[in-house]
Parts: C-alpha cells; sequence; structure tokens
C-alpha cells in the first residue's frame, strides 16, 4: 500500500492536467547565481538531471546539440532512475497503462547515447516511489543491469546513507532517499533508503555531500513548506547541495546558508504519459561549479538551470532548449518559468 494522503490520491489527475503555480516565485532564488567571485582556479562540473522514464519514449529521444554539449562537458552526471530497467515486464496491464513503469536496458544504453551522457560518468538514485512496480525480482534485475552498463547507484539501504563518488580531485557523497512509495513499506526496508534522518555530516574523506531526494508533491511548481523545512533540516545536518526529484515539474532554487536546493527538476524523459499537457514538459538541467581550490575545496562557486522542453516527434521525444523554441510555446514555455523564478534569472537559456 502507498502512503500518499488520501487527498492527494484526489488531486493527481486535476494536477496532472493543470500544474498548479500557487506559490510566489519571490521567496526563492535566481535561475543562475555566482557564490565565488572572483572563480575558482580549478573547479569540477556537477549537472543534475530529472526523471529518467521510457514512458513517453517507444525509441530513444533525439537531443538538440545544446543540450547534448551541456551534458557532455559534465565531470558527473546524476539523475533519478524512475523506472525499473527490466526486459520483461511483470506488471504487463500496468505497464501497458503506463501507471507502472519499466525500460529496458537497451533503451536506457540507447538514451544516454543520443543524450551524450557517458555512462561512467553518471550516477543514477533508485530511491523513488516506482522502483517496485515491477517486484522484488524486477527491482533485483534493475541493480544488476546498471552494474553491467558501468553506471553507479545512489539510494540503495546496502550503500549505506552517504555514497563517496571521486570528481577529478574531489570527493563527493551522495545521500539519496525517498519520502513516497507505491507499495508496502516491508519491500523498501532493507533495499531502498527512505529515512532523511540517515542523513548526518560526513566531511571525513567527502568535500561535498550532496542530497538527492524523492520529495514533495507530484505537478506542483512551488514546493510545500514541510519540504522546505526538511531542506532546512538536510542544510544542518551538513548537507552543501540539494537536487530534488517527483514533482515532474521544473520548481524553484532556494539559498539557506550557502546552500543551493533545486526542489525540483522535472522529467528529463517523460514519466507521465505519452500525451502530458505542456507545462509538464518542461524539464531544468542544473549545472554546478564546485571548486577545488584549496582554500575553498567543495564550496559551491556557481550554479545554473537550463530550461528545455520535451516536444514529441513520433514515438519518441525531442528535447529542445526553451531559447530555441519559436512561436506560441515558447512565449509559453517562457511566460510559465517568469512565474516560477524571480524576475532577474530570465537569462536562464540552455548554452554549453
Amino acid at each position: 500500500m502507498s502512503n500518499y494522503p488520501f487527498s492527494y490520491k484526489l488531486s493527481w489527475l486535476p494536477r496532472f492536467l493543470k500544474p498548479s503555480l500557487a506559490g510566489d516565485a519571490q521567496d526563492f532564488a535566481p535561475m543562475a547565481g555566482t557564490l565565488m567571485d572572483p572563480p575558482p582556479k580549478q573547479a569540477v562540473r556537477l549537472v543534475f538531471v530529472g526523471d529518467i522514464s521510457a514512458v513517453a519514449n517507444r525509441g530513444a529521444p533525439d537531443c538538440a546539440p545544446e543540450v547534448k554539449a551541456l551534458l557532455g562537458a559534465a565531470d558527473l552526471v546524476i539523475g533519478n532512475c524512475e523506472s525499473p530497467v527490466v526486459d520483461r515486464p511483470s506488471a504487463v496491464l500496468g505497464t501497458k497503462l503506463g501507471t507502472h513503469h519499466a525500460m529496458s536496458e537497451l533503451f536506457l544504453a540507447e538514451a544516454l547515447a543520443a543524450a551524450g551522457i557517458a555512462r561512467e560518468k553518471l550516477v543514477l538514485s533508485l530511491a523513488n516511489n516506482h522502483v517496485f512496480d515491477q517486484g522484488v525480482a524486477g527491482f533485483d534485475e534493475t541493480v544488476g543491469a546498471l552494474q553491467r552498463l558501468g553506471i553507479r547507484t545512489v539510494g540503495l539501504a546496502a550503500n549505506g546513507p552517504v555514497v563517496p563518488v571521486q570528481v577529478g580531485p574531489l570527493d563527493i557523497g551522495f545521500a539519496a532517499f525517498t519520502l513516497w512509495r507505491n507499495v508496502d513499506e516491508n519491500l523498501f526496508a532493507g533495499r531502498v533508503s527512505m529515512d532523511s534522518d540517515e542523513v548526518r555530516r560526513r566531511r571525513d574523506g567527502v568535500d561535498l555531500l550532496c542530497a538527492v531526494p524523492h520529495w514533495d508533491w507530484e505537478f506542483r511548481h512551488f514546493p510545500r513548506a514541510e519540504t522546505r523545512a526538511l531542506a532546512r533540516r538536510l542544510v544542518g545536518q551538513g548537507v552543501g547541495l540539494i537536487a530534488g526529484h517527483h514533482a515532474h515539474v521544473v520548481q524553484p532554487v532556494e539559498r539557506i546558508d550557502g546552500t543551493i536546493v533545486a526542489y525540483g527538476l522535472g522529467d528529463f524523459l517523460g514519466t507521465a504519459l505519452a500525451r502530458q499537457p505542456w507545462p509538464g514538459r518542461i524539464g531544468g538541467i542544473l549545472v554546478v561549479d564546485v571548486s577545488a581550490d584549496g582554500g575553498s575545496r567543495g564550496a559551491v562557486a556557481s550554479y545554473r538551470l537550463h530550461p528545455f522542453m520535451r516536444l514529441r516527434a513520433g514515438d519518441h521525444e525531442r528535447l529542445v532548449p526553451v531559447e530555441a523554441l519559436v512561436g506560441q510555446m515558447r512565449g509559453k514555455a517562457e511566460g510559465r518559468l517568469r512565474a516560477i523564478f524571480p524576475a532577474s534569472s530570465s537569462e536562464g537559456g540552455v548554452a554549453a
């Protein structure tokens, strides 16, 4: 049984059809910001993407050159693996309807190649509500498939609350967890992290502690008060960077005592339905430069959220920078972004 409130379940379809803009952008930070001026002499680039699924894609996506260049220039890409990676779904009807997610190992490999993401530079979180959509066997198959592909994973209970990853000269610690589940809690226990309180300050051997939470409510552009309170608690536990998932729409950025919090990056590859309403097709790619200089080692030097749109192209999607859109769709997308981010952030298009 899932742990979603009944009122939330009732609101899912209305909010999917019309994502909520209830909130105030002025409470948050711009789409881009510089925290170190002058910039560090040496830095590593972390690039965060949203949820990854095959629900809206029968084939690999088409990615605009600007998107591929942005992802290809990363020292490390971090995202959320929203679909179990299985050869044959066990939940056949649910998978056809889109309520249960699944993608093949071949699809994932081809999608990453199409997006210019090198597998050895990729970290995927498995801490999400869909991780058991194909049962425990599907979960085990997913872990094995990602290992075969050479993709590192976070959010597994067996790996502990913080997973260190060496990125150039830096050691980055990743703490991934989900607040939501679609099945009974006993399936998650001992397999997937659901406890945000396990994240503790761990500076020994870690230059930066980064949280990757699956939190908040879907199809709301502004985070709930409870989500913002949790962000502040994580900052108090030593987390220096937070990039969240689950909302399936772009959410704002907040700066808390020097920590950058990107509440929601939307979907990187469509995860709801193939014919999703346009506000849910806006995604964000978060680029963060982290200092590797001696005096500021592990500090965030700058960040920028690059918005893009997922457009239908037959049986798959095209990922296009918002600034490359034309006509009415560009105006609608830019208007939505202005409603989410303070006016000073209007410069935030995709750029390599």
